[in-house]
């Protein structure tokens, strides 16, 4: 379950990185965020396909992405959340790489030698999306009185479901105990002084949050989390069983 949980949180990201295609300000960042989503997809069949072994269904990575309905993703909200402007995404990307390197070094720790190996290499891949998400909050955050204002409504925006990304529950309890799979909570602390750090360093406020959006780690999600699920997986409906 945990597996699954990291999986779909680099999934479902990835795809939402992948609507920038095109789309994006400059063909520069164009090319920065399609490489990240492909980075991002590369660690959602690793995950998603360790998951399909180790629960006994035999489900490969593309059954699991392509053939599940919307409540049996496991996914936090903060990684379905729409790009909103281009400042939005920045904020969200902040927030998810802080927490994906920390999370990926932790697991590298494992006594589950493949998955050992993965989150070495996974944090060495996601460090460099950091560099680019915190690059990208200074320089909004210390540019025009526009740009600034939009990356602080952007982290207001943003902040509010963080939260979830170092939710523990029964599973993840039991699993650190074994000392098979580390919990994300111990995480935070660490995290809110690294991304307080390039707030605090943009000229940008760190911000308090009254209340926690939860939910999509037990398949509860957003209203656009239907439509982006609905495109990623439309070929293969369209086409089931298609080989290429």
């Amino acid at each position: 379950m945990c597996l699954l949980r990291l999986g779909d949180d680099a999934l479902v990201l990835g795809q939402r990185l992948c609507q920038w295609i095109t789309r994006a300000p400059t063909i520069e960042e164009d090319l920065a965020l399609s490489n990240i989503a492909l980075d991002l997809i590369g660690h959602a069949r690793a995950l998603l396909t360790r998951a399909g072994r180790l629960d006994g269904t035999g489900r490969t990575e593309d059954d699991l992405a392509f053939t599940r309905g919307e409540r049996e993703f496991t996914n936090t909200l903060l990684t379905e959340l729409p790009n909103g402007d281009f400042a939005q995404t920045v904020a969200r990307q902040l927030a998810f790489t802080h927490y994906a390197v920390l999370r990926y070094a932790s697991l590298a720790g494992c006594p589950d030698p493949e998955l050992a190996a993965f989150g070495t290499r996974a944090a060495k891949e996601v460090a460099f999306h950091r560099l680019h998400a915190d690059r990208w909050t200074r320089q909004l955050g210390g540019g025009t009185a526009e740009s600034t204002r939009r990356m602080q409504r952007a982290l207001d925006h943003v902040w509010p479901y963080v939260g979830e990304l170092f939710d523990e529950d029964d599973a993840t309890r039991r699993l650190a105990a074994a000392g098979t799979l580390p919990s994300p909570a111990p995480l935070r602390r660490e995290w809110e002084q690294r991304v307080a750090g390039v707030v605090t360093g943009a000229g940008l406020t760190v911000p308090k949050t009254t209340w926690q959006a939860r939910g999509g780690r037990s398949g509860l999600h957003t209203e656009e989390f239907t439509a982006l699920i609905a495109e990623l997986q439309s070929v293969h409906r369209q086409f089931p069983g298609g080989t290429w």
